[in-house]
C-alpha cells in the first residue's frame, strides 16, 4: 500500500542543521577544515575526538556517561578519556608495539573497550572490534586474517575462547585482560593503567594510514575484513553532523555495540568528534531499562536498530506511554531496511518518526539517510548526503561489465561514486575481492534499490536474495512490509524457492506477536492479506511460523540462511548468527 508522507513543518526544516544551501554548497574540502588536523596535513581519529577539545577549553565537558549490567554507573569528561587513552597508548608503547600494529577490542560495552579503541589510535596502531558473543573460531579467524599483534579483552572471555589456541597465532604478541587480576601469560589492565603516564602526544598519522579495521561477513567462505583510514574521520563528523543531528552537547545515544561498525563509527567517532554528551549501555536490550534511560537521562537523539523497534512495536504502545519522551528531538535507524509500519508507528507513539539510513561496513559512514530538513516517505532510506553521488545501475554489454543509469522507478543495483573519505581501502589479503567492487567508476554495492522521480532510494532486496516468479521481479522487504501490516505479525523473512512453472515461488517465514498462535486459519489470513496488498503474483503461497528468525547481532535478518536449510545447501558463514529458533 502507499503510506502517507510524513510532512516536517517549515520550523523542523529551519531547524536541521542540514539545508539545500548546505547540499548545493558542500565539498569536501570545507568539510575537512572543520577538523584541526597536523600543521603537516596529518590526521589522526583520537586527537579530532578528544585531543582538540581538551586544547580548545571543553575538557571538564562530559563525554560519556556509563551504565553497567550490575547498576554501577560511570560519568568520564573529555579530559577524562584524553588522560586514560593516553594511559592505554604508553601500555601499548611499552610493551613494544608500534605504529601500525593491530590491537583488537573483544569486551562488552564497558569503559575500557572505549579507551582501547581511542588509545591504539592515539598510539598510530590500526584497532579492530570484535563481538565478544563470537565463539572461539570465528574469534581465531578473524584474528588470524587481521594477524592480531594485541588483544583486549576479559578474564573470563579469555579461558574460554583464547587460551586455547593462542600460542598457534606467532602474531599476538599482548593480552591485556580489563580488572586488577590476569591468568598466566596475560597482563592485567588496571595495575598497568595506574602505574602509565596520563601524558601521550597524539601520532600524527596520515590521512590514509589505517585505522580500522572492521569485519563483515561473507554468504560463503571467510569473513571479510575492510580496512579504513583515518581520513574516515571526515564522514564520521559530517554523517553525524547532518544525518543524525548531532551537535556541541547533544544528550546521544547509540545503541549499537562497538563489535558492529555502527557502534565503532556512530558508538563512538562520531559523537565524540562532535563532542557529544554519549550515553552507553553495558545491558542487552530491555524494553522499560531503555524507555527509563531515554526519560531519565532526557536523550535527544537516539540511534537503534530495526529489530528494537520492532520488538517495541511487539510490547505494544500503552507501556511506552508510561515514559516521558519529550526531550527526543531526532530518532534514526540503522541496519536493515525499517518497515513503512515501523515509521509510522513510531510517529504515533514518540511524536516523531524513526528516520531510516544505508550504508554498509564497506563504505565506512551513512551515505542515504532521511535528514532532519526532508519529508518522509516511509519505507524509503532518502536521499544521499552531501559529497555523496549515488545512482541506481543495470549492467549492459554481453559480458555485464558496462553499466547504464536506470531512469526513476526501475530496479537496479545501488552503487556509488568512489572518493568518499571514510570508503573502504582494501579486504585483507583479497585484492580480487576488492577489485570486483568497482565498475566503470561505480563502487557496487550488491543491494537492489530504485529510486523513485523526488530523488528518494527504496531498498528493494540483495541482488542475491530478489525471486523472479512468473516473468516478476520481487524484492523481499516489499513482501516482507506487507506481512508486517498484518496485525499478528511482528518480524518477516521471504525467500524465493524454485518451480517448475513459474521459476521460484515466494515463501514467507513469519514472527507472532503475543496473543496470536499458529493456526491454519491465521496463516490463510495472513496470505490473505498480502494477496490484497500485493497480488497473487507476488504473494507468497506458503507462510511458515516461527518462534524467531536467524538474524545477526546487528539485527539483519539472514534469508540466504533459511534459503540454504530449504535447499539443503551449505550455510556459509554463520558466526555472526545472534538468534535461530527453528
Amino acid at each position: 500500500m502507499a503510506w502517507t508522507t510524513i510532512k516536517k513543518t517549515a520550523t523542523e526544516k529551519a531547524q536541521a542543521t542540514l539545508t539545500e544551501e548546505l547540499r548545493a554548497g558542500f565539498d569536501w574540502a570545507q568539510a575537512r577544515a572543520q577538523l584541526d588536523g597536523f600543521e603537516d596535513g596529518g590526521l589522526n581519529i583520537a586527537y579530532e575526538a578528544l585531543d582538540r577539545h581538551v586544547l580548545a577549553g571543553h575538557g571538564n565537558e562530559e563525554a560519556m556517561l556509563w551504565f553497567g549490567k550490575d547498576g554501577r554507573s560511570r560519568r568520564l569528561t573529555y579530559a577524562d578519556l584524553t588522560a586514560e587513552t593516553a594511559r592505554f597508548a604508553n601500555i601499548l608503547r611499552a610493551h613494544g608495539l608500534t605504529a601500525g600494529d593491530r590491537v583488537f577490542g573483544l569486551a562488552d560495552r564497558v569503559p575500557e573497550l572505549y579507551v582501547a579503541a581511542l588509545g591504539t589510535l592515539k598510539a598510530g596502531m590500526v584497532f579492530s572490534p570484535l563481538f565478544s558473543a563470537f565463539g572461539p573460531e570465528p574469534l581465531r579467524t578473524r584474528m588470524e586474517i587481521g594477524e592480531a599483534n594485541a588483544l583486549v579483552t576479559t578474564a573470563t572471555i579469555y579461558r574460554r575462547k583464547i587460551a586455547a589456541w593462542r600460542d598457534e597465532l606467532p602474531s599476538l604478541k599482548l593480552v591485556l585482560i580489563i580488572g586488577d587480576d590476569a591468568p598466566d601469560g596475560c597482563v592485567a589492565l588496571g595495575p598497568a593503567m595506574t602505574e602509565a603516564s596520563d601524558r601521550f602526544e597524539t601520532v600524527q598519522t596520515r590521512p590514509e594510514d589505517p585505522a580500522l579495521i572492521h569485519f563483515t561477513s561473507g554468504t560463503t567462505g571467510k569473513p571479510k575484513g575492510a580496512v579504513h583510514v583515518h581520513n574516515a574521520v571526515v564522514m564520521h563528523a559530517m554523517a553525524g553532523r547532518y544525518a543524525l543531528e548531532l551537535t556541541p552537547g547533544t544528550r546521544y545515544w547509540c545503541t549499537a555495540d562497538p563489535g558492529w561498525v555502527t557502534g565503532t563509527s556512530f558508538g563512538i567517532i562520531s559523537p565524540l568528534v562532535n563532542r557529544v554528551r554519549m550515553l552507553v549501555d553495558e545491558a542487552d536490550f530491555d524494553l522499560e531499562r531503555w524507555y527509563g534511560l531515554l526519560q531519565d537521562e532526557k536523550i535527544e537523539v537516539w540511534y537503534t536498530a530495526p529489530t528494537a523497534i520492532r520488538m517495541m512495536m511487539r510490547a505494544g504502545a500503552e507501556i511506552a506511554s508510561r515514559y516521558d519522551f519529550s526531550s527526543l528531538r531526532f530518532m534514526a535507524s540503522v541496519g536493515e531496511p525499517l518497515n513503512p509500519e515501523a515509521v509510522i508507528w513510531s510517529h504515533e507513539v514518540f511524536g516523531r518518526p524513526f528516520h531510516d539510513n544505508w550504508w554498509q561496513t564497506e563504505t565506512g559512514g551513512i551515505m542515504i539517510a532521511n535528514t532532519a530538513d526532508m519529508d518522509i516517505h516511509p519505507g524509503s532510506m532518502g536521499k544521499p548526503l552531501p559529497g555523496i553521488e549515488a545512482g541506481i545501475v543495470a549492467r549492459d554489454g554481453e559480458d555485464g561489465a558496462e553499466l547504464r543509469l536506470c531512469a526513476p522507478g526501475e530496479i537496479g543495483e545501488l552503487a556509488l561514486r568512489p572518493g568518499w573519505p571514510s570508503m573502504m581501502r582494501a579486504y585483507l589479503h583479497e585484492e580480487e575481492r576488492y577489485r570486483k567492487c568497482f565498475v566503470s567508476g561505480w563502487y557496487l554495492s550488491g543491494d537492489l534499490a530504485m529510486r523513485d522521480s523526488e530523488g528518494y532510494f527504496w531498498f528493494v532486496g540483495r541482488a542475491d536474495d530478489l525471486i523472479k516468479s512468473s516473468g516478476h521481479l520481487i524484492g523481499p522487504f516489499e513482501v516482507e512490509s506487507a506481512l508486517i501490516e498484518h496485525p499478528a505479525v511482528v518480524e518477516a523473512a521471504v525467500i524465493g524457492l524454485p518451480d517448475e512453472t513459474a521459476g521460484e515461488i515466494v515463501k514467507a517465514y513469519v514472527a507472532l506477536n503475543p496473543g496470536f498462535e499458529p493456526s491454519e486459519e491465521l496463516e490463510r489470513d495472513i496470505r490473505g492479506l498480502a494477496r490484497k496488498r500485493l497480488g497473487p503474483a507476488v504473494a507468497p503461497r506458503e507462510v511458515v511460523f516461527r518462534t524467531s528468525l536467524p538474524k545477526t547481532r546487528s539485527g539483519k535478518i539472514m534469508r540466504r540462511l533459511l534459503k540454504a536449510r530449504e535447499l539443503g545447501l551449505p550455510e556459509g558463514d554463520i558466526s555472526t548468527l545472534e538468534s535461530d529458533e527453528r
